[in-house]
């Protein structure tokens, strides 16, 4: 009895599966939240401050730190970047 998934990788798995690019893009998302929430944190702005240094409404704040929500604007991660005194960037591998 042979196991077929000996020495395969879990991305493998999700690729077989069908669900590698939405799990990949859902755990980047969650990253970048996780980010932008722990600097809101230690540098204690609240979110409707920081809502206002970014241009935005505090309801599209809420978007960006879901970390569910996939859907992104580069513009306004750009900009949550820079306000943090970050870079984004972003590359194809």
């Amino acid at each position: 009895m042979s196991n077929p998934h000996i020495g395969s990788s879990f991305d493998d798995f999700l690729s077989e599966e069908g669900v590698l690019s939405e799990c990949q893009a859902e755990a980047m998302k969650r990253v970048i939240a996780w980010q932008i929430c722990e600097y809101l944190k230690t540098e204690g702005v609240n979110k409707s401050a920081f809502a206002r240094i970014l241009g935005t409404s505090r309801s599209q704040l809420d978007r960006l730190l879901d970390p569910e929500n996939t859907s992104l604007n580069l513009k306004t991660l750009s900009n949550a970047a820079s306000a943090m005194g970050k870079r984004l960037e972003l590359r194809l591998v």
